[in-house]
């Protein structure tokens, strides 16, 4: 049987780089997937081909986590489609970098809109199936900038740090109904973002993390999976850094 067979989760996010890798681990451990999109519709129908060709249930949605009332309907259609939620994986997000003075109100409002308004939005939406079934998982994609800060991204950094106050209030709120609500903070993940920057910069990236190398989309995923699944029953409100000890 595998790890997380006749399980059903929900990835926000997932047509590229982290929340793809999330959705494609997650599949190959058994649990159907429905995951969301915005922009990228070819690439979506593409993951939700490949999760099919694994053997489990998959369905693509255009939704937007930080829009409310889309984050309700989306839970709603995920229920009628799937008959449950067991996981949920907040990653949805963006970012529009820029020093404090010039920064714009726009750029400050959106991020904090998608990166965490989106995760009070379907962990609220979430929260009553779960509730009805008394268990879940619930996993909140912060950064390693939400707990040290970055600059340039004040933005980030401060949606990032409010999205681990939040997991943790969730998980005091909701732990004696057997719902968990952990974080998990990527660290520099290699990414074809990431693949579109000068090499030089990435290798002086590289060379301060004491592994050495950038991460993968799989390690965040492993992550993600690891708190997913019955392995980590006993661990709630916390956060889980993959970023091969860049903080220690």
């Amino acid at each position: 049987m595998k790890l997380l067979e006749n399980q059903t989760a929900i990835v926000t996010g997932a047509s590229r780089g982290i929340g793809t890798g999330i959705a494609q681990l997650l599949a190959e451990l058994g649990a159907n997937v429905a995951f969301t999109y915005l922009s990228s519709e070819a690439k979506a129908k593409e993951l939700e081909a490949e999760l099919h060709a694994k053997g489990v249930k998959a369905k693509a949605y255009h939704s937007d986590a930080s829009d409310y009332k889309a984050a309700e309907q989306l839970i709603t259609d995920v229920l009628t489609e799937f008959g449950k939620i067991d996981i949920l994986v907040n990653n949805a997000g963006i970012t529009k970098d820029g020093l404090l003075m010039r920064m714009s109100e726009e750029q400050f409002d959106a991020v904090i809109k998608a990166n965490l308004k989106s995760v009070f939005n379907m962990t609220k939406a979430v929260q009553r199936p779960m509730l009805k079934e008394r268990k879940g998982s619930i996993i909140n994609i912060t950064s390693v900038v939400g707990i040290r800060g970055n600059a340039g991204q004040s933005n980030y950094s401060a949606s990032k740090a409010g999205i681990i106050g939040f997991t943790k209030s969730i998980a005091l709120e909701l732990g004696s109904r057997n719902i968990r609500c952990n974080a998990v903070a990527p660290g520099f993940i290699e990414t074809e973002m990431t693949a579109a920057l000068d090499e030089k910069v990435v290798a002086g990236w590289r060379d301060g993390i004491p592994l050495k190398r950038g991460g993968t989309a799989l390690d965040v995923a492993n992550a993600v999976a690891f708190l997913a699944s019955p392995m980590s029953s006993y661990i709630t409100g916390q956060v889980l850094q993959v970023c091969g000890g860049m903080l220690t």
